[in-house]
């Protein structure tokens, strides 16, 4: 049995959220063939960062190159289009055919199915954060063989909107978690009396930073009491354009002004580690944001949440945007200072208690480690021990 886990992507955001489980089935004496891919350097390190000695040891480390051709596609496409993501599965299909089972974070990697005709070979989706967006729940999650998630929410959602078999689910906590099991909240900022994480998404049809974002550095600039740790989604400020598909649009990023970057109270990561593996989100005071899924790990440990509603949204009672009932939700940058005031009476009275419940219903965590659970289920879907589609056999070159 040859079980590969897939890391496909320009940023290293999806690492931490299903190499866990590969270390995970190492460490428990997994008899077969474990093998990671990456596909550029920086996922590579991070994969040895996090993985140790048992990258190269225990667990195989193929880094998959793409042709000359999709280096030349993706030298004109790049700034627009992830080419070089989407051509690397063609410029490898060997490398995919040699695997009885691969193990994603992302939904691309069905190319390989859809396209390519690799129909040996069985998927297992992961998923990457918890989050409420629609495009987490779309149809083409029911074309795994199995799906791997967090909480009951997701599982639910899977189930009556992406029409996924309930049998081809595993419900197993959230094994990024278990990166952050024995670490300390760092403090930044600390001059500030409250530092707010203003954490907004990449989407322009969701995003807050396209129409306010300047506006948000502008209150906190010389504000003498509160300091703003601006991390947003790493792919915001990765391309010159960006480009959604779930509702097809496309906006740019732009620059931040230089007054904004000489805040002696404001602290910028575009994305560096500490953005991918919740440093920031353990740490600050007050959570400030929009779309992104972080806001469900921020919420490992209660603490006032404000959203920005830049885009007008009808969102009470609408699934997609569930996690804005943890918070205040407000309509510009010109309501941040009563919202930052009232934050910790609000949340005291009202919202400690509704995260306490978003977090339930979110994340199934028990004794026994996410990635653990996570691992074993992986195996017993890979000795056949739950339904699956079809029968597992190596596939032949």
């Amino acid at each position: 049995m040859r079980i590969g886990f897939l890391f496909n992507h320009d940023q290293i955001h999806q690492v931490a959220h299903s190499l866990p489980i590969a270390l995970a089935m190492a460490d428990g004496g997994f008899s077969g063939e474990l093998v990671v891919a990456t596909t550029n350097a920086a996922l590579a390190a991070e994969v040895r960062r996090l993985g140790g000695d048992r990258i190269g040891t225990r667990i195989e480390h193929v880094e998959l190159s793409p042709s000359a051709f999709s280096k030349r596609m993706d030298s004109l496409l790049g700034r627009v289009v992830p080419a070089a993501k989407i051509l690397i599965y063609r410029d490898n299909l060997d490398f995919f055919r040699s695997l009885d089972v691969l193990v994603v974070a992302e939904k691309t990697s069905l190319i390989l199915r859809n396209r390519y005709g690799l129909r040996n070979l069985a998927f297992v989706h992961t998923r990457h954060g918890a989050g409420d967006r629609a495009i987490g729940f779309d149809k083409a999650s029911a074309s795994f063989d199995h799906v791997l998630c967090s909480g009951p929410k997701i599982r639910d959602r899977l189930i009556a909107e992406a029409g996924v078999d309930p049998a081809q689910i595993s419900m197993v906590g959230y094994p990024k978690f278990d990166l952050q099991r024995d670490a300390a909240p760092k403090r930044f900022l600390p001059t500030a009396e409250k530092v707010v994480l203003y954490n907004p998404h990449c989407s322009p049809h969701l995003s807050s930073w396209y129409r306010h974002g300047h506006d948000v550095f502008e209150h906190f600039l010389g504000d003498e009491r509160n300091g703003l740790l601006f991390a947003p989604h790493v792919m915001l400020f990765q391309r010159q354009f960006v480009v959604t598909i779930d509702k097809l649009t496309v906006e740019k990023a732009g620059t931040i002004p230089p007054k904004f970057l000489r805040g002696e109270n404001i602290k910028i990561d575009l994305g560096s580690r500490a953005s991918t593996d919740m440093t920031y989100t353990m740490s600050a005071d007050i959570y400030l944001g929009d779309a992104s899924s972080q806001v469900y790990e921020f919420l490992l440990r209660p603490r006032p949440c404000i959203f920005l509603n830049s885009h007008g949204h009808a969102w009470r009672d609408d699934p997609n945007f569930h996690h804005w009932t943890a918070g205040e939700v407000i309509s510009g940058p010109e309501e941040l200072p009563g919202a930052i005031a009232r934050a910790e009476d609000l949340h005291e009275s009202h919202y400690r208690r509704v995260q306490e419940d978003l977090f339930a219903e979110s994340f199934d965590l028990q004794p026994t480690p996410s990635s653990v659970r996570a691992a074993r289920a992986i195996v017993d879907f890979a000795n056949g021990c739950v339904r699956t589609l079809r029968p597992l056999q190596r596939a032949s070159a």
